[in-house]
C-alpha cells in the first residue's frame, strides 16, 4: 500500500517548521526549557471537571509515570499517541503492507504525516477512553464531553511539543517528559511520603523507632540501588576495533553497548501492558452470557459512585504491575512487612469459561507479569533493531559506506556483518532481559518513581550526556561536523 493519498491531507495537517539554520547548543537548551515549562504548566493543570478527591489509586499513579502525564491534568493521557502511533505504524510497514523507502524524503514525509494523523486519532479515542470508562474520575456525568475536549486537546499540545522538541531541542519529547515527571515523582515521593514517615517513626519513641525510620526510607533507597546498577550496566560495553582503509594508521573502536537498545524495549512494553488495562475497563460492565469471558481477560470492582474500578483479576491483572486498591504496598512505618505478607498468602480470581473460578497466589502474579515484561522486551528489543537501521546488516553498510573496516578482515559488508552478528543479536537478548528484569524488581520493591520510571529517566539522561557532549564537540571542531553530514 503506497502513502500518496497522505499528500491531500498533508496541507491540512499543522506543522512545526524545521529551523532556518543550525541551531547553537546554547539555543537548543532555551527552546529546551520553554517545552519543560509549558510541559508542567500542563501538568500541573486539573481539567475542569474532574474530581480530585479520588485521583491517589496506585493503578493510576503508575500509569502516570510511566506515560509521563498526570491523571486528572490536561495531560493524563500523556506520550501513549506518540507511543502507540510509532508502535503500530513500525509495525505494519516491517510486515511489508506499507511499500515504504524511507531514504526517499516525499515518501519519509508521507510517513511521519500519517503518524501524526495516527497520533491525533490515539489522543482523541484515548481522552474519551479515559473519562467514559471512569479512569478519569468526574464531579458529575454532565461533564464528560467537556473533560473529553480539554484531555485531547493537552493530548495533542504533547504530541506537537515532541514535535517542536525533535526540531529545535536537545533531546525528543518523549525522553524530555519522562525524566521530568519521574524525577518529579521521586522529589514529591520523598517530601510527602517518605520523610513524614521517617519523622512519624522517631516522634513515637521505643526500641524500634530507628528501624523503623530507616525502613521508611526503604522505597528511595530501591531508588537510589536501581539507579546505580543502571548506570552500571549503561557503561558496560563491548568494543570493536575499527581501521580507516584510506587512511592507514587512523583507527577506531565501535562501541557496542549491553542496553544497545536502550530503554525503548521498557517503553514499548509497559505502554502496551498498561494500555490494555485502560482499553479494556469496557469490561467492567459487561452482562449476560459475555460476562464470563469478559472476567477471564479482566475482573474489575467497583470502588463507589464516581470512582473507577480497580483491576482485580484475569489474564490482564496477572501480566499488569498493579495490585487491587487500596493493597498493602511497600510504603510508610512496618510497609514491606505486611506487602510481602500480602504476597505470600492472598490471590486474585481466574474466571475459566470452561471451569470456573480459579484462584490465583499473588506471589504468582509476580512471576507472570515479571515474565511476560522480560518477554516483551526481548520481543520489541529485537524488533526495534531491525525496524532503526541497528541491525548487524544495516551496520555493517553503514561503516562500509564511511570507510571505515573490521582490521584482520576484508572491507565487505557481508564479512562484517558476520563479526557484528556473533555479537549484536546476544547482546540485545540480553540487555532486554536485563532492563525488563530491573524494571520488575524496582517497580515490585515499590521504588519511589517507580521501577520502569527509574529505569528510563537513568537510559533518558545518559543518552541525553552523550548528545550533550557530541553538541559541544561539534562546536568546538566545526570540521567533525561537516564530515558527519551536518554541514551540509
Amino acid at each position: 500500500m503506497a502513502l500518496e493519498f497522505m499528500d491531500k491531507i498533508a496541507p491540512f495537517i499543522p506543522t512545526i517548521r524545521q529551523p532556518g539554520q543550525p541551531l547553537s547548543l546554547r539555543e537548543k537548551m532555551l527552546w529546551t526549557g520553554v517545552v519543560l515549562v509549558v510541559y508542567f504548566m500542563l501538568y500541573t493543570t486539573i481539567a475542569i471537571g474532574v474530581n480530585t478527591q479520588t485521583l491517589s489509586q496506585p493503578f493510576l499513579q503508575l500509569i502516570s509515570v510511566v506515560f509521563a502525564g498526570k491523571i486528572g491534568s490536561l495531560i493524563t493521557v500523556g506520550i501513549t499517541p506518540i507511543v502507540l502511533s510509532s508502535m503500530i505504524l513500525q509495525l505494519v510497514a516491517g510486515s511489508g503492507i506499507l511499500n515504504l523507502n524511507l531514504e526517499d524524503s516525499a515518501q519519509k514525509a508521507r510517513f511521519q504525516t500519517l503518524q501524526k494523523v495516527s497520533a491525533i486519532g490515539i489522543a482523541l479515542v484515548e481522552s474519551m477512553v479515559y473519562v467514559f470508562t471512569g479512569a478519569v474520575p468526574l464531579t458529575s456525568p454532565s461533564v464528560m464531553g467537556l473533560v473529553a475536549l480539554q484531555l485531547a486537546i493537552g493530548a495533542i499540545t504533547i504530541i506537537y511539543l515532541d514535535e517542536v522538541l525533535s526540531k529545535y531541542g536537545i533531546t525528543s519529547g518523549i525522553n524530555l517528559f519522562i525524566a521530568s515527571g519521574v524525577s518529579y515523582s521521586i522529589i514529591a515521593g520523598t517530601v510527602t511520603i517518605i520523610v513524614p514517615g521517617a519523622i512519624t517513626a522517631l516522634h513515637n519513641g521505643g526500641a524500634s523507632a530507628l528501624p523503623n525510620a530507616v525502613l521508611a526510607f526503604g522505597p528511595l533507597i530501591f531508588a537510589i540501588l536501581i539507579f546505580l546498577i543502571s548506570i552500571y550496566i549503561y557503561e558496560t560495553k563491548v568494543e570493536l576495533p575499527l581501521a580507516f582503509e584510506q587512511l592507514r594508521g587512523v583507527g577506531g573502536r565501535l562501541p557496542i553497548p549491553l542496553l544497545y537498545v536502550s530503554v525503548l524495549p521498557v517503553i514499548l512494553a509497559s505502554s502496551l501492558e498498561l494500555s490494555f488495562t485502560v482499553w479494556f475497563r469496557f469490561l467492567a460492565n459487561v452482562t449476560g452470557g459475555f460476562a464470563t469471558i469478559a472476567k477471564f481477560f479482566a475482573l474489575y470492582q467497583s470502588t463507589g459512585a464516581g470512582s473507577a474500578p480497580n483491576l482485580v483479576g484475569g489474564i490482564l491483572y496477572l501480566i499488569s504491575p498493579v495490585f487491587p486498591s487500596p493493597y498493602p504496598a511497600p510504603y510508610g512505618i512496618g510497609g514491606y512487612g505486611a506487602y510481602f505478607n500480602y504476597l505470600a498468602t492472598s490471590a486474585s480470581q481466574l474466571y475459566l469459561p470452561w471451569g470456573g473460578i480459579v484462584l490465583i497466589p499473588e506471589w504468582i502474579h509476580v512471576i507472570v507479569y515479571t515474565v511476560v515484561l522480560v518477554a516483551l522486551c526481548v520481543v520489541f528489543g529485537r524488533f526495534w533493531i531491525e525496524m532503526t537501521g541497528q541491525s548487524p546488516k544495516a551496520l555493517s553498510e553503514q561503516i562500509g559506506d564511511m570507510g571505515w573496516q573490521i582490521p584482520g578482515f576484508r572491507r565487505d559488508p557481508r564479512i562484517v556483518e558476520n563479526v557484528l552478528n556473533k555479537y549484536i543479536p546476544t547482546i540485545t537478548i540480553i540487555g532486554s532481559i536485563l532492563v525488563g528484569l530491573l524494571a520488575a524488581m524496582a517497580t515490585l520493591t515499590g521504588a519511589v518513581g517507580t521501577g520502569m520510571g527509574i529505569l528510563l529517566t537513568v537510559g533518558i539522561l545518559y543518552m541525553v550526556y552523550q548528545q550533550l557532549e557530541q553538541e559541544r564537540l561539534m562546536e568546538t571542531y566545526p570540521l567533525l561536523d561537516k564530515i558527519a553530514g551536518g554541514g551540509k
